[in-house]
């Protein structure tokens, strides 16, 4: 007489489908607000730095003999439009370029709303106002 074969007592899987659908219904809420606060970090990261340079080069254009507010003016907002910075304000203290001797410093103040500059419908950073300063000393 033939020996039937007999089955291997190997555990049987257990059946799991579904199980990777609902995990990923529970996980992907926080992905994507961590996605998009990422993003709006960014932004803003960006959107300061851009400030900086703006300040920067606004300042050192006020240090060039015969510089006007008016070209510190437009070489900030040249910059914050090259970088696609809306709502951009400049503004230079202690006041008129004219009116600063040698050896005082100049300030040049940039500022921009971050709700003009934010990419996200959904602003993390809603209602801010952003600045950069820099400061030098008038030496000619």
């Amino acid at each position: 007489m033939l020996a039937r074969p007999t089955r291997s007592h190997r555990p049987r899987p257990t059946t799991r489908r579904g199980v990777a659908a609902a995990e990923f219904a529970v996980c992907l809420p926080m992905l994507l607000l961590l996605l998009l606060g990422m993003l709006e970090c960014c932004t803003m990261i960006f959107l300061k730095q851009s400030l900086a340079v703006a300040a920067y080069e606004g300042a050192h254009t006020a240090l060039s003999p015969g510089a006007t507010d008016a070209d510190v003016q437009t070489v900030c907002a040249g910059i914050l439009t090259d970088r696609r910075v809306n709502g951009g304000a400049t503004q230079i203290l202690p006041g008129p370029l004219a009116g600063i001797a040698e050896g005082e410093y100049v300030r040049v103040q940039v500022t921009a709303a971050t709700d003009a500059n934010a990419i996200l419908p959904a602003r993390f950073f809603r209602g801010r106002q952003l600045q950069s300063t820099a400061v030098m000393m008038k030496e000619l």
